[in-house]
């Protein structure tokens, strides 16, 4: 009877796992995600900045991670610091809470629907980002050996200080744990570059100190996009090339965190291009006016080369654009005309058809009809 009741709890189990949606935990991954990979793969890249959309009302700050080629097999590795990793002991009996800084193969951080991490992986934040918001993916061409290898460093020195309950370093004051406002992605990423791989130009402001206390304010270089900004002009100055993947969300997965107070559905959850200021915040899906925040997103839009969707019917990734990705320094020239135009219109009230292009046309982040040429197929 026991073998009986054990072989039913297998075929149960065999079951549900059968049964779960694309886009949710257990159910199958893209059917070409190794070939689209391989695509991928095929241009030269030594590491790419992963930039999440943020997915709260109003324009929220999303997440930053990065990844390093060829640092998991036949893949990158992403190095994503751990909201959950902040001593809190409800995340830890609920999340994993083992590292500062996860690790995790990049195809499985964006389309993955099982976790190397263990059961306590939150899906759309440890793995399967893509089943519940964009990520903007910048590719860097050029960064030498031994610059990657400091910055491997780094990350496992932040661990050993996480698990050792190291406090005051040089790279942060407080003990080291994860903090939203004050040891978070951005930060983390910052800190890798400047103090491991000797980025003396990426500043780092520390929170105010009153009284001998530290105050803390939310400072812009605590903000994602904000760090990216400073990252992507760190790599221009050093002669490294760069171009744009834009992993669009799924918009049809069903799955929400049982774990989360309010259980909404990834598919209706915002899907925003992240703010790397607070003015646009109070808007909802409405166009983003502030300069900085067209700046960002104009700039990362002219240095695109590829758009890849979610075929939900197929179940299959597809490359849905090819672009001739523009090099920084005219991207950025666009961005900021375009920029310094569009934001002047929105304050005078006016009118007026936008000058340009970002990743915020519709609700659904769809592009605009008249996108770059394509570059040569794949």
């Amino acid at each position: 009877m026991g073998i009986a009741r054990a072989i039913l709890a297998v075929l149960a189990i065999s079951g549900a796992a059968q049964a779960a949606e694309f886009g949710s935990p257990g159910g199958p991954p893209p059917s070409n995600l190794d070939e689209i990979s391989s695509v991928l793969r095929q241009d030269p890249y030594d590491l790419e900045l992963l930039i999440s959309f943020g997915t709260s009302k109003g324009g929220s700050a999303g997440h930053l991670a990065l990844a390093l080629r060829d640092g998991a097999p036949g893949d990158d590795l992403v190095y994503s610091a751990n909201f959950y990793a902040d001593r809190d002991p409800k995340h830890a009996e609920r999340h994993y809470t083992d590292n500062l800084m996860a690790t995790i193969p990049k195809k499985e951080y964006l389309y993955g629907t099982s976790s190397s991490l263990g059961p306590k992986g939150s899906f759309g934040l440890d793995f399967g980002e893509v089943y519940k918001r964009s990520v903007i993916g910048v590719r860097v061409r050029g960064v030498p050996a031994a610059e990657r290898e400091k910055l491997v460093a780094f990350f496992k020195r932040l661990n050993d200080d996480f698990r050792a309950r190291a406090k005051d370093t040089e790279y942060h004051q407080g003990e080291i744990t994860y903090d939203y406002l004050r040891l978070n992605c951005a930060k983390t990423l910052g800190s890798a570059f400047r103090y491991g791989a000797g980025y003396d130009d990426v500043k780092i402001e520390s929170p105010w100190v009153l009284g001998g206390r530290p105050v803390v304010v939310f400072l812009n270089d605590t903000l994602p996009t904000e760090m990216a900004m400073k990252l992507i002009e760190a790599w221009d100055k050093r002669g490294y090339g760069m171009d744009v993947v834009l992993y669009r969300k799924y918009q049809g997965s069903n799955y929400f965190d049982p774990l989360e107070e309010e259980k909404i559905s990834f598919m209706y959850l915002p899907n925003r291009f992240p703010s790397v200021r607070s003015r646009d915040f109070r808007r909802e899906h409405d166009r983003y006016r502030d300069h900085d925040n067209l700046y960002a997103m104009y700039l990362l839009y002219n240095m695109s080369r590829y758009f890849i969707g979610v075929d939900g019917e197929k179940k299959q990734l597809v490359i849905e654009r090819r672009f001739t990705p523009r090099p920084f320094a005219e991207a950025s020239k666009i961005a900021a005309e375009s920029a310094k135009s569009d934001s002047g219109n929105f304050a005078r009230m006016e009118e007026f058809k936008p000058k340009g292009k970002g990743y915020d046309e519709t609700t659904d982040n769809e592009p605009a009809s008249d996108a770059m040429p394509d570059s040569a197929p794949c």
